[in-house]
């Protein structure tokens, strides 16, 4: 049996290419060339047709493109029987690492005022801060989180994390539960959200929670776009409770033309890149998965379907 691609979004030949590479015997198409939908047994997904899963009711696997699922999770017509995967990459955590020291530094460094000042000709130097006087909070303690904690950590930053469960041991502070995320947000000067998007983490990051944070508190959403509550980040950046924010995730993607977003001066914005996975990275565990999964074996990073990750 093939394993079919089903995505509206990525370009399928890189894929179609590495998986081959992994394993040439395996045949690989995409969900437009299916001839008989009862012999499907593994999919390969992101942003795919809603609803088109109940098509195939012997579907046993479908596993994320990507390390995010909620763009599976959100389809109600999942097979009940269907189990769901996603991807744990190392480059995608180390992308991810890389990604917020630069927002931090570059936070830290004012560079972004610069380049405003360059477009008026204006020459200002402006004070800036140090590695050391930055306190970094991590909002999401999984596998990504961890690895960016750590890796700030390493850099020389104060770091703490915050998570739905106390996790593994580690070497920075952890928080964990709705008991602990005033503290956690009251000794942070920089929050990197990298939650999951679920029923109980959309719009976390509303007016009530944001407001917790320090006065001149950063913001950066690496999670999803549903984390935030646009019009209570922008309240906050406004009255002067928050310094900014960088986003990198999108309630709608592309962001519309017209959101306050766009015209904000103290929101920065990147269009969803702060890490993108690599085919060739993660082509030897889909193909593992998908081995496992026509011959009933355990599934690797399989999704909680209960806790939607």
């Amino acid at each position: 049996m093939a394993l079919v691609i089903f995505s509206n979004v990525h370009k399928v030949t890189p894929w179609i290419d590495a998986l081959k590479e992994a394993d040439p015997e395996i045949e690989v198409i995409t969900h437009d060339q299916i001839k008989d939908k009862h012999k499907v047994l593994f999919a390969l997904a992101w942003n795919h047709p809603r609803g088109i899963f109940r098509e195939y009711p012997n579907l046993k696997c479908i596993s994320s493109m990507g390390a995010g699922v909620d763009h599976i999770m959100t389809d109600p017509d999942i097979p009940e029987q269907t189990k769901i995967v996603r991807i744990v990459d190392p480059l995608l955590s180390q992308d991810l690492a890389e990604f917020s020291l630069a927002v931090v530094m570059n936070h830290m460094r004012g560079l972004t005022s610069y380049r405003l000042r360059k477009e008026q000709s204006i020459w200002k130097r402006s004070r800036y801060k140090r590695i050391a006087d930055v306190k970094v909070g991590v909002m999401g303690t999984g596998v990504i989180g961890n690895h960016v904690a750590a890796f700030l950590q390493s850099c020389g930053f104060t770091v703490s994390g915050w998570g739905r469960s106390p996790g593994s041991p580690g070497t920075y502070k952890r928080y964990h539960g709705a008991d602990q995320l005033k503290d956690f947000l009251g000794e942070i000067n920089v929050l990197i959200c990298l939650l999951p998007l679920t029923p109980q983490t959309r719009g976390i990051l509303n007016h009530e929670t944001l407001a917790m944070l320090p006065q001149g508190a950063f913001v950066v959403n690496l999670g999803r776009g549903g984390h935030v509550v646009d019009q209570d980040l922008i309240s906050l950046i406004d009255s002067g409770h928050l310094s900014g924010a960088s986003l990198d995730v999108f309630e709608k993607e592309p962001l519309p033309v017209g959101h306050p977003f766009w015209a904000h001066p103290a929101i920065e914005i990147t269009p969803h890149m702060a890490s993108l996975t690599a085919p060739e990275s993660v082509a030897p565990q889909i193909v593992e998965n998908y081995r496992r999964a026509i011959t009933g074996q355990e599934l690797l990073n399989q999704v909680k379907r209960e806790l939607g990750y």
